[in-house]
């Protein structure tokens, strides 16, 4: 499977500079936050993939005008063709706004997705806007990370978590990659491709199936869980 992650920062070659077909191997389009709601509408027209999203601290304009086509999984658990995503976008609160989190709140966030969790036998990429606390962050109150997911980590070993909001262009000595306990965490700012083995196997067999959608051009399979 081929993911297109994005963040922070919209990609002259996947927009302004965009060339047909460019996009036509990507199978699942993931998106970190902070991105225009035109940009990411482009981005899953082009590829005619799904495009799953977060939000971000500065994704205020989506609670009226959201991504078309596009879906959030915010504070949901999404399978799709076997692959198990959590979606858990926002920043620590640094100022009165949208989309900003206490670190008790993100906690209890996170509490509320564990029946999800546990109904589909673990959770294999998480998706958020911030980082983990001192897993990619800073120090600076707008860029702190999350206890709560670092503790998410440790409790569920997903292969991923991807996120944004560090922008790496401002800082030469950030790193893209981290391993932290058998997790590969990627920040995703501006774009980053993963390719994962293929996997098309379904979720266990427990849960609620709220929404199914089987795709036109390729065999796609959308499952959400009841929280």
């Amino acid at each position: 499977m081929k993911i297109l992650a994005v963040a922070d920062e919209e990609s002259p070659a996947l927009w302004d500079q965009y060339v047909p077909g460019r996009l036509a191997d990507y199978d699942l389009i993931l998106s970190c936050g902070d991105l225009k709601a035109d940009y990411l509408s482009f981005l899953v027209t082009m590829a005619r993939c799904p495009l799953l999203y977060v939000h971000g601290n500065h994704d205020q304009l989506y609670r009226t005008q959201p991504p078309e086509g596009c879906d959030c999984i915010d504070d949901r658990l999404v399978v799709y063709n076997g692959l198990r995503i959590l979606g858990l976008g926002g920043c620590r609160k640094y100022h009165p706004g949208l989309f900003q989190y206490s670190e008790a709140q993100m906690r209890r966030r996170i509490a509320r997705l564990r029946l999800a969790i546990w109904r589909c036998g673990g959770v294999d990429i998480v998706v958020t806007h911030a980082p983990p606390r001192g897993l990619g962050d800073r120090e600076d109150p707008a860029h702190l990370g999350f206890e709560s997911l670092r503790d998410l980590l440790d409790k569920q070993h997903p292969a991923y978590l991807l996120h944004g909001h560090v922008h790496l262009r401002y800082d030469t000595d950030r790193v893209r990659m981290l391993e932290y306990k058998g997790t590969t965490i990627l920040n995703v700012s501006d774009r980053y491709t993963l390719e994962l083995p293929d996997r098309d196997f379904p979720p266990r067999d427990r849960g609620r199936l709220l929404w199914k959608n089987r795709g036109p051009t390729r065999e796609q399979r959308f499952e959400y869980y009841n929280m």
